[in-house]
């Protein structure tokens, strides 16, 4: 029998590329988005959810000669014979939702909070579920609309605590890429598309491989350090400059850089309207204060190749990480956007210009973790009512409920250990406070306040004054049972203001 009920036990496991939040993380999550979504409201923009599960075509990943859809989602067919997949992102449901309701007003403001899904190979910090903070306006073609968006990602980052010194918005247009590639071929002579892409590409790998390793890419191909060859794209050498100059425009002032750009465009028409975009944004920008430090114009970022069609931005966090091989580097993004006014076209056959960013939450998590900023409790309350005699319960849960009505989120011990027990349960659960009544209590009409975070400070330097500080302070006292809420919370207030 033993051995019959071993065998059906059930493996306990996880499936790949997913993961278990604990508590902790959670909750700082949640504080988190709290703290995201308080800005995007401020600048207008409305909730919307959407499902998860959609029709494949209408996610814009689409069947190949296969059993299941291309694209890295996942997929299965419903009961109808119909493809359908989880989402992977919040645009493509975004656009969906327009494309359905043709009343809605004009822009449409929206911000989503929710997970996606995706299936990319797992690694350190990347995970197939994941959650997204978007917001977009979509039935504009203002660059009021683009820089908006540079705006609300630098009041994000100061929400949560970021310092101006350690985050900035880069932002490009596709446009002025697009010219700087006219300008390459020459008059009459357009860039080939594939030719235009690998440009772009090599472009987008310059963190990697630096300039110079641009430049080989550029050319005849490059030799990475373990001897694998790339081929190169092949330009020649009066086209390898000028993408050069390209990338290494450095300029004091957003104005002064699109001034380098417009002479690199020369007579590109869609290169100068880039410039033109860049501009406008500029004295958007620089009408909100948002100063010349704290959103850059930088010609090297390059995002979605085949789903920008004009401005692009991405928010960076400056400071250094040490990774996972012990190197340090820069964190790097954790917004990214930009204006995708192609994408509710395919379900109408209109134009519809939109704009806007997404935030990755789990990264950005990571990086307050990285810098001190996230609260690491694992407690939704910070009091715990002991249990030391059982024959009192009723003037334990009568405790508790007096704290809860009060606005003091309060945990009663259901347990059945002692009170040494309960005592470390308290302090390993993240409380504050521990609220102890026996029978001598119950004849005085007092409580027992117990102060739990009190051996954390005395750690501390506290100096000359460290005996008046004890006087002050002690560990535990003992308080009228009517003045109960008010000495709770003046211990609370040391710690949570």
């Amino acid at each position: 029998m033993a051995a019959r009920d071993k065998l059906s036990r059930v493996v306990s496991r996880r499936l790949k590329g997913f993961r278990d939040i604990a508590a902790a993380d959670v909750l700082a999550r949640d504080r988190m988005i709290v703290a995201i979504r308080g800005v995007y409201e401020r600048y207008g923009y409305v909730p919307l959810e959407t499902p998860a599960l959609e029709y494949v075509d209408c996610l814009g990943k689409f069947l190949p000669e296969a059993d299941q859809p291309d694209g890295g989602i996942f997929a299965f067919k419903n009961e109808d014979d119909e493809w359908v997949g989880l989402r992977y992102d919040l645009t493509a449901p975004l656009s969906r939702y327009v494309a359905m309701n043709p009343e809605l007003p004009k822009p449409f403001r929206r911000y989503q909070i929710g997970p996606v899904w995706r299936v990319e190979k797992p690694g350190p910090g990347r995970f197939r579920e994941f959650q997204q903070c978007d917001f977009d306006s979509v039935g504009t073609g203002s660059m009021l609309a683009d820089a908006e968006a540079c705006m609300v990602m630098c009041d994000t980052m100061t929400a949560l605590g970021v310092s101006a010194k350690d985050f900035v918005v880069r932002i490009n247009d596709r446009k002025v890429l697009n010219g700087v590639l006219e300008s390459m071929a020459g008059p009459g002579e357009p860039l080939p598309p594939e030719l235009a892409s690998n440009v772009l590409r090599s472009i987008d790998k310059l963190d990697r491989v630096g300039l110079d390793g641009v430049k080989a890419l550029l050319g005849p191909g490059r030799k990475d350090e373990s001897g694998d060859f790339t081929k190169g794209v092949g330009l020649r050498p009066a086209q390898i400059d000028l993408v050069l100059a390209y990338l290494s425009i450095k300029a004091s002032t957003r104005s002064n850089v699109c001034d380098e750009l417009e002479r690199l465009v020369g007579s590109s028409a869609i290169g100068r309207e880039g410039v033109d975009e860049l501009r406008q944004i500029d004295a958007a920008l620089n009408a909100a204060g948002y100063d010349d430090r704290r959103v850059v114009i930088e010609p090297t970022v390059v995002r979605g190749l085949a789903y920008y069609t004009g401005p692009v931005f991405e928010g960076v966090l400056t400071f250094d990480i040490v990774d996972e091989e012990g190197t340090k580097r820069p964190f790097g993004s954790v917004f990214g956007g930009g204006r995708y006014d192609d994408l509710v076209e395919r379900f109408t056959g209109q134009k519809m210009p939109a704009t806007g960013s997404s935030l990755g939450v789990d990264r950005l998590l990571a990086a307050l973790k990285a810098i001190g900023k996230v609260d690491a409790t694992s407690s939704t309350a910070w009091v715990l009512v002991t249990r030391l005699d059982k024959n009192l319960t009723a003037h334990y849960q009568a405790i508790a409920s007096e704290l809860r009505g009060s606005g003091v989120n309060t945990e009663l011990y259901v347990g059945t250990q002692g009170i040494g027990k309960q005592f470390k349960y308290a302090g390993d659960s993240g409380k504050i406070v521990a609220i102890v009544v026996g029978e001598d209590e119950i004849k005085s009409e007092s409580v027992s306040i117990k102060d739990l975070r009190l051996g954390v400070e005395l750690s501390k330097e506290i100096g000359a004054d460290r005996k008046k500080w004890l006087e002050q302070q002690p560990a535990q006292f003992s308080a009228p049972r009517s003045q109960l809420t008010e000495a709770v919370k003046k211990v609370l207030l040391r710690y949570t203001r």
